[in-house]
């Protein structure tokens, strides 16, 4: 079984296996990811918003929420190193 993810406003479309992180799918898709600390969670860089399908995301961690606060990322906004991909999302990035 596969899930899909959508890249907007790109559109672009990737089949990932469940539990690939956004930040692989993203790159995979060919997609530009900020990500200065090696996608351990820690920047906030890669920060997306979940357009659609946000239940089938992995649920934020304490680390993510506190990465986010301490590195003034929106609240709403998933970091793409530490959200894994279960089901069908759609996301965008305000960098592309």
């Amino acid at each position: 079984m596969t899930a899909k993810v959508c890249f907007q406003p790109s559109g672009r479309r990737l089949r990932v296996s469940p539990g690939t992180s956004l930040l692989d799918a993203a790159r995979r898709a060919g997609m530009p990811v900020a990500s200065a600390c090696g996608a351990f969670g820690l920047c906030g860089r890669c920060g997306m918003q979940v357009l659609a399908g946000g239940e089938e995301l992995s649920a934020e961690m304490p680390g993510e929420a506190d990465a986010k606060q301490r590195n003034r990322i929106a609240p709403q906004l998933r970091l793409a190193c530490r959200a894994s991909v279960w089901g069908d999302v759609e996301v965008t990035a305000a960098y592309w």
